[in-house]
């Protein structure tokens, strides 16, 4: 039997793309006062964004007994499960799908941390579908996936701090001094959260030190593929992927985009690029 492949929403992987490769994606909740809504299933981006506009939603995990729903349903044609989460530094989704193994003793769930979340887990989603389809174990996946984090980089920006000093993602301290001094910080994962990079004063400058930050992996000589990742921005980060091509003409790159859990921490206007080998 095929190894099943499950990642959580916030990989933002279309739909179609779900489907062609075979993802099963769990969604987290997003809550705007008492209404919560299944990210990517309920809530898409465009939504998001006129309503965050309005009012600031919560997010929370997916409740467990989805896990549990999923991974039995799962398993009447499967004996492996590999499920792909965003960090556990800024969610309990990894953890959910950890407990729920525990609790469905049909089949064997690989539970694997990104350490990271959107695009970049999204590339691990795709690579595990690719291998699994060809006929690969879970535990060949794991390895490749472990493999695939030696090379995985993530560098965003955002375009005020609050979302994330209000959500206890970067401290409250952070968020004064650069709001003070319009500083735009690059923020990148560290140990499974979201900690400052370096301190930029200019977009424009923080856009192209990420740029430079890759042209120093892509002259290495690796095959990357890259993600532009944009919270509701998306001529702006055509136009930064049309120069990222041209600069980087060896690069795989794609657009992606902040959706409503993540883009409720960073804010609108928020831009990241990641990579990683291919």
């Amino acid at each position: 039997m095929k190894t099943a492949i499950v990642t959580d929403s916030t990989a933002y992987i279309p739909k179609e793309l779900r489907e062609k490769a075979d993802i099963h994606m769990i969604p987290l909740q997003v809550t705007f006062k008492n209404e919560s809504f299944a990210e990517e299933e309920d809530l898409l981006v465009d939504e998001f964004y006129k309503k965050a506009k309005e009012e600031l939603p919560k997010t929370s995990q997916p409740p467990l007994g989805e896990f549990v729903s999923l991974y039995t349903k799962l398993s009447n044609d499967h004996k492996e499960i590999v499920s792909i989460h965003l960090s556990s530094g800024i969610s309990g989704t990894f953890e959910g799908s950890r407990q729920a193994n525990d609790l469905v003793g049909e089949v064997a769930v690989h539970s694997f941390d990104s350490e990271i979340s959107c695009a970049m887990q999204g590339f691990y989603a795709l690579k595990a579908a690719e291998m699994a389809n060809t006929g690969a174990g879970a535990a060949e996946i794991m390895n490749e996936l472990n493999d695939m984090k030696k090379t995985m980089r993530a560098y965003f920006m955002v375009e005020d701090l609050k979302h994330l000093s209000r959500g206890g993602r970067l401290s409250n301290a952070q968020a004064i001094v650069g709001g003070l001094l319009q500083i735009k910080p690059l923020l990148h994962f560290e140990n499974k959260v979201i900690v400052p990079f370096e301190k930029i004063r200019t977009r424009k400058k923080a856009m192209n030190r990420i740029a430079d930050l890759l042209k120093q992996d892509a002259a290495a000589g690796e095959s990357i593929q890259a993600a532009v990742i944009h919270a509701n921005r998306p001529e702006e980060a055509q136009k930064w992927l049309e120069e990222l091509k041209s600069s980087c003409p060896e690069v795989e790159f794609s657009i992606s985009y902040f959706g409503p859990v993540i883009g409720t921490h960073l804010g609108e206007g928020s831009m990241g690029l990641g990579w990683a080998k291919k």
